[in-house]
């Protein structure tokens, strides 16, 4: 398997970086995850432009050009042979003197990983458990997909091994927030509720499109702030991230839900299938 490095293609074995990149060193570093479906890349729009702010806020320069990352996916797309895949787009600071740099990094590390997913697209349900630990506060205004991942890594190993689980963040105030790789969505009444990103959550782009596209199908969807027994009481309960797409939960803490028979789960993800063929961002929805 091969991965592209600085814009060439390398085994991925053969990948090196310095140990005195400020990505290793102090975590300065953000990455994108999304998927290609038959070599397009869904929402890279979307993607690009979070990426961008996050690399604004890290103070790491590196232009986010569309037309290069495009030629770069295909390259390492023809390399490893797939259509098909999960991409992991990372950028990291480049290397520093050891001690805190508060001048722009000027010559970060772009790695683009790829793996392959398979073409068939069930719906894949999953068993959701509140967690103990509690989600951790931002460390800027708002959450970056940033290499500061402890707290999902330690709520990872909390819950366990289990691929078939997803764990429920909820706040330090007690509100629910969302899940270790996903963000949560519920339905009550065909009404769509999700927790509002004053909680701390990652603005995930999947969240973002799922919104989007339930207006445009007339669904009512409101954020805020909210407790566990709102979600308890549910008539369907879901996840989403960029490369499960929307996962629905069949249980939550011992409760059933319907989880792939949900009708609202089932309104969004058929027009999901449709669109990541083709679409760039959710504002094109809106057009």
């Amino acid at each position: 398997m091969y991965a592209s490095h600085n814009g060439k293609i390398v085994k991925k074995d053969e990948l090196r970086i310095s140990p005195f990149d400020h990505g290793f060193m102090y975590g300065l570093g953000v990455f994108e995850t999304f998927r290609t479906y038959d070599g397009h890349p869904f929402l890279l729009d979307d993607h690009l432009h979070r990426l961008e702010n996050g690399l604004k806020a890290l103070n790491i320069e590196w232009p986010v050009r569309k037309e290069a990352v495009l030629r770069e996916i295909k390259n390492l797309s023809d390399a490893n042979g797939l259509s098909d895949s999960y991409i992991r787009f990372n950028v990291s600071a480049g290397i520093g003197d050891i001690g805190l740099q508060t001048e722009p990094y000027s010559r970060p590390e772009i790695i683009i990983f790829q793996k392959e997913l398979p073409t068939g697209r069930p719906l894949n349900e999953k068993e959701g458990k509140v967690l103990k630990l509690r989600r951790n506060t931002p460390e800027t205004d708002e959450r970056l997909k940033s290499h500061h991942y402890f707290n999902n890594v330690a709520a990872k190993r909390e819950l366990g091994p289990d691929r078939n689980l997803e764990g429920i963040f909820l706040t330090k105030e007690g509100w629910l927030a969302e899940g270790i790789t996903s963000n949560l969505f519920w339905v009550k009444d065909a009404r769509l509720f999700t927790p509002f990103l004053e909680t701390g959550i990652l603005n995930g782009v999947t969240r973002e499109f799922i919104l989007t596209l339930a207006s445009k199908l007339g669904i009512e969807a409101e954020e805020g702030l909210f407790g566990c027994e709102e979600l308890l009481h549910a008539d369907e309960v879901f996840f989403t991230n960029s490369i499960q797409e929307i996962i629905p939960a069949y249980k939550v803490d011992g409760h059933p839900f319907p989880g792939k028979d949900g009708q609202v789960v089932k309104q969004l993800y058929d027009r999901y299938k449709i669109l990541s063929a083709s679409l760039w961002s959710r504002a094109d929805l809106l057009k």
